[in-house]
């Protein structure tokens, strides 16, 4: 059997990279994709928006249009991402999340919509990042309390949000586990005398240039010696696919609030 997707906002970067990804996966059957109203990318072959040839189905512009399939695919925008958990929640659809930058009472919105139909929200979708959450979770229990811990990320020029989710999901995962409030203990970031760190802290480092897909890394240093844990994206398949991966397996998950580590069977 295959799971019938639909990529919500298919005209960006991420949103071409989804729609080859379902339409050459095994196991997603793609029945649509939306744009803005305002696209000029209306009733535009989805095939050829993504530079795979024509496949014959074209955008739309809203998701009434999309009701086919069984689970949305959403790398839109924060105020578009809610507009269409409000529409799934009403039509009982599945939704994967790739947006990121929510604020914690947009996070707390999302998780309420679990209770009638099931969502995961996922910072990154990489298979490789995910696996990354969960060797910080073990590096952190380890060696945390007293090591002092920065992260550093690059992407691209065009990425709106710093630092990015990813960076940010990764100082939860390491707060966490620490029994430390990220709110509290970040730091984003540093400027003239700021005296002698505090090793409570975690550090945030940002880049944004050319057209870095996205790195990040994870520091633990203590007097005499590091460990660094790093990912390293040269594509956004790897996110796509991903993407086709939590798709399929909240197909037949039943109503809540899920990640990718639920996704990847990380979670202990």
């Amino acid at each position: 059997m295959k799971v019938k997707v639909a990529i919500l906002g298919c005209s960006g970067r991420m949103g071409r990279n989804l729609i080859q990804a379902a339409h050459e996966h095994e196991s997603i059957e793609l029945v649509g994709g939306s744009v803005r109203a305002s696209s000029s990318f209306v009733d535009f072959d989805l095939g050829e928006l993504a530079g795979i040839g024509a496949i014959g189905l074209t955008t739309s512009t809203q998701l009434s249009q999309l009701t086919d399939a069984d689970v949305y695919i959403d790398f839109t925008a924060i105020e578009t991402t809610l507009e269409n958990i409000d529409w799934c929640q009403q039509h009982k659809k599945a939704l994967v999340i790739g947006t990121t930058g929510f604020s914690d009472a947009q996070v707390a919105v999302i998780e309420k919509a679990g209770a009638v139909m099931p969502v995961v929200l996922a910072p990154n979708t990489s298979v490789g990042v995910n696996l990354m959450f969960k060797l910080l979770q073990v590096t952190a229990k380890a060696i945390g309390d007293y090591t002092d811990i920065e992260i550093f990320e690059a992407h691209h020029r065009f990425k709106k949000d710093a630092p990015s989710g990813t960076a940010v999901k990764m100082g939860q995962v390491i707060a966490d586990t620490l029994g430390r409030d990220l709110s509290k203990c970040a730091v984003y970031g540093r400027e003239g005398i700021t005296g002698e760190r505090d090793r409570e802290t975690i550090g945030f480092a940002t880049v944004r240039a050319g057209d870095i897909v996205g790195e990040h890394t994870a520091f633990f240093a203590d007097l005499g010696e590091r460990i660094e844990i790093t990912h390293k994206a040269s594509s956004r398949m790897t996110f796509a696919l991903g993407a086709m991966r939590a798709a399929f397996w909240l197909s037949d998950a039943e109503n809540g609030f899920y990640d990718m580590q639920d996704v990847l069977g990380l979670k202990d």
